[in-house]
């Protein structure tokens, strides 16, 4: 199999022509529509035939033979401003296609500058079934429509472009998904709708943007549905998580104290460790989201029950690691704590690990 061979799939209605491969096992064949379908070299047989419209070598006809009619070329797809954005990269039935997969997807539109990039969210259908969707997000207690419309099988839809002062009010995010079928009996599938939590710190780093089937770039990627069965998560504020924790813990030798917060020796200034194993008994079951989380409302609520002391001098130990606490909480300072001032606290006494607040 070459580039340029027409191909007709084994096991799913169409084909089209090899337009290139994907490492040494994926063809990508481009259908009639101009979509292109990455598909297993193993499913896929060449042919000669002309059934997928595309035009064939004129042929001389034999004597007291009519000619062939022309069978026109049909147009791979419209250039016009009106083009539908829905990409479709299976276009056909799958017998895998009737249980509802659903996944949302983004994507950096510049690689090589991630600091500064926007990225592209997208939600895709790996199912047979047509999709009624609503895309949303939290904002305290209450949502906000981002997107919403319908989704055809077996495809995936841009929803929107964003950057990353937005990022902070994309970590809940939901989901509301209707599945049918059209001019055809199908399995009665359940309205769902999906809360996801949304890890934003992932949207920093490049290598977490992964090779995937659905796109040619790294994208992150959220399972939504897998198998008919909606993704669960329980969504608790870090305070739940930790009262849960210590209740769990409760007459065990040993148990930690709630996070504590000290005056330096010889100073007034106060000093707050925000050392995972500092604050908390036990990590079990929480991710490094959670533990993120958890760290920025001790930060909160320290500022919260200092904030009337002015020239008030408050340390965060946070260590050096890869800089994500330290830039969460320079962050929460300039959203929600513009009149502190922030700076690196004494390298001699706490190298770069540590962040010196002071309230004015």
């Amino acid at each position: 199999m070459k580039v340029g061979d027409k191909v007709r799939f084994i096991y799913e209605c169409g084909g089209g022509v090899v337009k290139g491969f994907r490492g040494k096992d994926i063809a990508l064949v481009e259908d009639k529509d101009g979509f292109e379908i990455p598909m297993p070299v193993r499913e896929c047989v060449v042919i000669d035939t002309n059934e997928y419209n595309f035009v064939k070598k004129s042929v001389t006809p034999k004597k007291d033979e009519p000619a062939p009619k022309k069978q026109a070329a049909m147009p791979l797809r419209d250039d016009d401003d009106d083009f539908d954005p829905v990409v479709t990269y299976r276009p056909a039935e799958r017998p895998e296609g009737e249980k509802l997969n659903v996944k949302l997807a983004y994507l950096p539109m510049d690689e090589k500058s991630l600091s500064n990039s926007r990225f592209e969210a997208y939600i895709i259908n790996d199912s047979n079934y047509c999709l009624y969707f609503s895309y949303l997000t939290a904002d305290g207690r209450s949502w906000n429509l981002r997107h919403s419309g319908r989704l055809e099988p077996n495809s995936r839809l841009f929803m929107e472009e964003f950057g990353r002062e937005e990022l902070n009010g994309m970590e809940h995010v939901c989901v509301q998904l209707l599945p049918f079928k059209e001019n055809k009996p199908f399995a009665l599938k359940p309205a769902m709708s999906v809360e996801r939590r949304i890890d934003t710190v992932k949207f920093y780093k490049l290598h977490l943007f992964r090779e995937n089937p659905f796109f040619d770039e790294g994208a992150l990627i959220y399972d939504i549905v897998v198998d008919d069965k909606p993704t669960k998560e329980i969504f608790a504020s870090a305070e739940e998580v930790t009262k849960i924790i210590l209740e769990k813990k409760q007459g065990e030798k040993g148990q930690k104290p709630a996070p504590q917060t000290k005056l330096a020796k010889g100073s007034d200034i106060l000093e707050v460790d925000l050392h995972a194993e500092q604050l908390l008994e036990t990590t079990a079951g929480m991710n490094s989201f959670d533990i993120l989380n958890y760290q920025l409302d001790v930060v909160r609520n320290t500022l919260n029950e200092n904030i009337k002391y002015k020239n008030k001098k408050i340390v965060f130990i946070h260590g050096k690691g890869d800089g994500v606490l330290r830039n969460a909480i320079s962050q929460e300072l300039r959203r929600k704590y513009p009149r502190c001032i922030s700076q690196d606290a004494s390298f001699q006494k706490y190298g770069f690990g540590a962040t010196m607040v002071i309230i004015k």
